[in-house]
């Protein structure tokens, strides 16, 4: 029963962070009036924070090791108190400070437990080998984008069932729920001995190889936390389909879901790097069709959707796993790596809200309301161009990468 309570801790972590990095930017906008670039700016305030925390946080894993139990049920409380509080917010004097706090304990708490749930990945696996790295990644993964489905399509049923405020406030209390029963479900798993482990120092990273490896991550986060975080307003304002947003949500993370499996056994025959060799190109030639899209083109966005999604599956599965294999190979304690890793990765997602919501603004883009076709023209820029771009040289990274017999 571990690799299902892996996938349910997942799922809970992945239900938490779509409302954090999807449904935030316009849920602030609209429903609490702040401007665009304010909610950008909060963003990378909280990942300064989170640029001493997370490391800290994984330190405190390794450090304290028979703590995981504390630091799994700690992780869910969190979410669990910070959701109905994030969602029951109300426009305000006070609301900016407010919001900040609340986003301060939601991240802390999203930061722990994905850097439990990633850092004790070889002591959740059957044995700390490639192939049983690659499995646990897989189970892990499909959990998450099952919980990003189910944090896509539960605000909208919510308030199609006639809650107040978008869903928004009963979503809140939903993901406080979710948050509790998993913390009593997944109990079992904290309570394997871990794997020990070297001390970290970024020398032993380097000789590992893993420091290429979160290069390649912060620069490979970087696309899919632009178009996540810009996803609502291009469906909604660019392809003018405001009805279509959440099912198109829906769809591209279940093709990343659907797709897990199918690239884990690709990367057993072929190796990790030829697989996202495979991979990487379907994102980019989903960008560059983006870009081009007439308004109402919705056969031509789902079919984006699929392919940018399968792409995104390779990308969650993959790294993560090729991560963990140097780290265990090299001896080295996963969790503060990890917590490194955790960092990089939501520093894409606020340098990305950071640089396209105040652009967008000094374009004179309005969510759901007019936009002249200068501030449609930043969005489609921000939106395709600029992540085909970035991918472009995530795929550099990834050819230079060491061969296949290195790496695995």
């Amino acid at each position: 029963m571990t690799y299902p309570r892996v996938s349910l801790y997942a799922l809970m972590l992945a239900a938490a962070g779509i409302p954090l990095y999807i449904h935030l930017p316009r849920f602030a906008s609209v429903n609490l009036g702040l401007g665009l670039g304010a909610v950008g700016a909060i963003l990378l305030a909280i990942r300064l924070v989170d640029l001493v925390q997370d490391p800290l946080i994984g330190w405190a894993i390794d450090r304290w090791p028979r703590a995981q139990s504390v630091f799994a049920v700690t992780a869910a409380l969190g979410l669990a108190v910070g959701f109905p509080l994030l969602f029951s917010l109300a426009p305000g004097p006070s609301v900016t400070i407010d919001l900040v706090l609340i986003l301060i304990l939601l991240f802390s708490a999203y930061s722990l437990g994905m850097i439990l749930l990633y850092g004790r990945s070889a002591t959740l696996a059957d044995s700390p080998t490639p192939r049983a790295l690659m499995t646990l990644a897989a189970y892990r993964e499909v959990g998450m984008l099952g919980g990003v489905i189910l944090a896509a399509m539960a605000p909208a049923l919510l308030a199609a069932m006639g809650a107040r405020a978008q869903g928004y406030p009963s979503f809140g209390v939903f993901l406080g729920v979710l948050a509790v029963a998993t913390a009593l479900l997944t109990l079992p798993i904290w309570r394997r001995t871990p794997l020990p482990g070297d001390r970290l120092s970024f020398q032993g990273l380097g000789q590992a190889g893993a420091l290429k490896l979160l290069a390649l991550a912060l620069v490979n986060s970087l696309p899919v936390a632009i178009t996540s975080t810009l996803f609502l307003f291009f469906v909604e304002d660019r392809l003018q389909l405001p009805d279509r947003a959440g099912p198109l949500l829906i769809l591209f993370f279940l093709s990343a879901g659907v797709s897990v499996p199918l690239w884990t056994r690709i990367a057993h025959a072929v190796g990790p790097k030829r697989t996202l060799l495979i991979a990487m190109p379907l994102a980019i030639l989903g960008f560059i069709g983006a870009a081009f899209l007439a308004p109402g083109n919705l056969i031509g966005f789902a079919i984006i959707c699929v392919a940018s999604g399968a792409a995104l599956g390779a990308d969650m599965v993959i790294l993560p796993a090729m991560f963990s294999v140097v780290l265990t190979r090299a001896g080295l304690k996963p969790s503060l790596a990890f917590g490194i890793w955790s960092f990089a990765g939501k520093l894409g997602l606020a340098l990305a809200a950071f640089a396209t919501l105040p652009l967008l603004e000094r374009n004179g883009f309005t969510p759901g309301g007019t936009n002249s076709a200068d501030a449609l023209a930043a969005l489609n820029i921000s939106y395709a161009i600029i992540p085909c771009i970035l991918k472009l040289g995530a795929l550099a990274m990834v050819l230079a990468l060491p061969t296949e017999d290195q790496t695995q």
